[in-house]
């Protein structure tokens, strides 16, 4: 139980931690689940008798990632015309191309040396009661870094937790080969969190920086990138200031009540008050950004009893919230990660998409007006939300444009309540609305980009060949492909799940962590179900589940957010997780009768990070088709099994 709360507590801080310092990898969280997903299956296919190296060495390359990351960084560059990242940090230290394929083969082997000695204490026990320790200590891990987050724990901690475990595991037997690397790696940890300025919240890695004594001017990085600036009310209030945009522009507004989403530091919150405000709703997705600036903004906005304060995701509190708003502002919310768990999801996605720009109309006043405004970098992405708002209010918005493709747009509920001397005029053809089944705005064609599809062949490659150079023959894992494809079909399935939480409720951090332990619930009680049954009908529990699958394909998301708050729950819970508790029944009563259950159980967890690649497929297709997919991959596991028991039931050869 130990040994597994150990593997899940340090795949998701390598998760974090790695993402904040590698900006590639906020675009890319899935790079390092998808090497931890390696390394975990390549440690349980390992047989017991080989692969003690990777015990006696364990904490090695995990030290040597730290270590690696720390002095050589490397930041992301805007490179692909096909999909936008946010940032203008150019590359330092070594090369993308070098430091990548390091990262995650690095990931892979800590995580190999881990899964090895989970393993081979997995083997000690008949397969279902060390699948249920298993769980429990997933569940465990998953907790404990769930209340770190919400403790805003500095890296330091995640380190001293991850090696104290290490040390109980393997140190007594190996003592200088494991202090020596947990030492370097803790040591290289505290420098980082002794760093002046820097601070963690759920999402990023923050560093605050002072630019004007005199003006009280601040500049706030995230994630090693310029992220935001808090600036006194007089720069804000000038002329050629986008923030006041939506107000000129809406000069026959009350803004008495106003809703900002992506409040951050209160900039936006300190205009909307100088403009008269009575009532702000200010909404921010990071507490840690609205701490700052509740303690350093010069003008005090969230001190003022007008303002209330939500820490929210803006898209959850506009389907729950049930007032009316003069003023409706996208305040510059783009972030710089991704959900974990759902590799493409950015934290923002779901805030544009054409349901979203339907919402926030929804709750406007009869004169009231919707604003938008960022640095959108390219002009397809101005038309794409420009074009989007001409169709959700029947009229082209105000644009306002500055220096490198900032915009800002201004849809009044009709033309008249608003007041531009030029409206949007599209700068060449319009791409189509993001929508809730294909939430990547980001992304101009459906497609998936060369960059990925590069990145996902290349680590299914190494993924071939790791498991050869181990000793493994890939033939002799042949019998357990139904085990391999039921992993494929449960990790879309969990991404999915995913995906429709973080739409119904929200893609906070708490959300995000309460889906992962929900999921790793419904799997647990599938396995105390099974270990309570004798034999359980198979043909029944594979009709349940795709009975389930059909349900979760046939109800359209909207109409799941149209429930009240607890229907909307109730809703989600049965059609996310009714699924996953049938399918690892049938896992569970698999792996009962499974001849070697640890190699079953390492070939289910390759089949998972083949899972994670496939997840790609909703650039393509969007989210719902996913389903499809995933019945598809359980009925490839069902015939699997029927080949699989045709072998084991053919009598063996007397001896000669």
């Amino acid at each position: 139980m130990l040994a597994s709360t150990t593997m899940l507590f340090v795949e998701l801080a390598l998760i974090r931690w790695a993402g904040a310092n590698v900006v590639h990898l906020s675009y890319f969280s899935n790079f390092i689940l998808l090497g931890s997903f390696l390394g975990i299956g390549v440690g349980f296919l390992i047989p017991a008798t080989r692969g003690q190296w990777l015990t006696r060495w364990a904490p090695a390359p995990l030290a040597l990632l730290v270590i690696l990351v720390r002095e050589y960084p490397v930041q992301v560059r805007q490179i692909s015309g096909e999909v936008l990242y946010f940032t203008t940090v150019k590359t330092t230290g070594l090369p993308e191309w070098v430091t990548l394929p390091a990262i995650f083969l690095l990931t892979a082997v800590i995580m190999a040396g881990i899964g090895k000695i989970t393993a081979d204490l997995f083997r000690q026990l008949p397969s279902l009661d060390a699948y249920r320790y298993d769980l429990l200590g997933s569940i465990s891990g998953s907790v404990s870094f769930a209340l770190l987050s919400w403790l805003s724990a500095p890296s330091l901690v995640w380190g001293l937790l991850a090696a104290s475990a290490l040390l109980v595991l393997g140190g007594r037997r190996n003592t200088l080969r494991y202090g020596i690397p947990l030492t370097a790696m803790v040591a290289a940890l505290f420098l980082e969190t002794a760093t002046s300025g820097i601070s963690w919240s759920p999402y990023y890695k923050i560093q605050l920086k002072g630019s004007s004594s005199t003006t009280r001017s601040y500049l706030v990085s995230a994630n090693g990138v310029p992220h935001q600036s808090i600036a006194p009310l007089p720069v804000l209030m000038r002329e050629d200031s986008p923030y006041r945009q939506a107000y000129d522009q809406t000069p026959h507004n009350p803004h008495g009540r106003l809703l900002i989403i992506g409040a951050g530091n209160g900039n936006d919150v300190a205009v909307a008050l100088a403009h008269g405000a009575e009532r702000v709703d200010a909404v921010e997705i990071d507490p840690r950004l609205q701490q700052i600036g509740a303690q350093l903004h010069s003008a005090r906005p969230y001190s003022d009893p007008r303002v209330h304060v939500h820490i929210d995701d803006g898209r959850a509190f506009l389907e729950r919230t049930k007032t009316r708003y003069d003023l409706v502002v996208l305040a510059l919310p783009d972030s710089l990660t991704l959900v974990a768990g759902a590799s493409n999801l950015r934290l923002e996605s779901y805030l544009f998409t054409r349901e979203a720009f339907q919402a926030a109309r929804d709750h406007l006043t009869p004169n009231g007006a919707f604003a938008m405004y960022n640095y959108y970098r390219e002009p397809w992405l101005i038309d794409r939300f420009a074009g989007t708002l001409d169709d959700v209010y029947g009229h082209p918005p105000c644009m306002t444009l500055f220096q490198k493709n900032a915009a800002v747009l201004v849809a009044g509920m009709t033309k008249a309540d608003q007041s531009c001397a030029q409206p949007w005029r599209p700068s060449g053809p319009v791409p189509a609305a993001a929508s809730d089944d294909h939430p990547f705005p980001y992304l101009l064609h459906r497609g998936i980009p060369t960059l990925y599809l590069g990145a996902l062949g290349a680590i299914l490659l190494v993924t071939l060949l790791s498991v050869r150079l181990t000793g493994v023959r890939i033939r002799s894992t042949f019998r357990y492909a139904d085990m391999f494809l039921l992993g494929a079909a449960f990790l879309l399935l969990e991404t999915k799940n995913v995906i429709g939480f973080a739409l119904y409720f929200g893609t906070t951090w708490l959300v995000n962590a309460l889906v992962f332990i929900g999921v790793l619930l419904a799997v647990l009680a599938a396995v105390e179900v099974r270990r309570r049954l004798q034999r359980v009908n198979q043909l029944v529990l594979r009709l349940m589940l795709f009975g389930s699958l059909a349900a979760a394909w046939l109800v359209p998301p909207e109409a799941v957010l149209s429930l009240s708050f607890a229907g909307r729950l109730t809703a989600a819970i049965v059609l996310a997780f009714a699924p996953i508790f049938c399918a690892n029944l049938i896992f569970s009563d698999r792996l009962a009768l499974a001849q070697d259950p640890t190699a079953a159980f390492g070939a289910n967890l390759l089949g998972a990070l083949t899972g994670g690649a496939l997840e790609y497929l909703a650039l393509v297709t969007g989210y719902q088709a996913l389903l499809l997919v995933v019945a598809t991959l359980y009925l490839g596991a069902f015939l699997a099994m029927g080949v699989t028991g045709r072998r084991q039931s053919v009598p063996a050869a007397p001896a000669s």
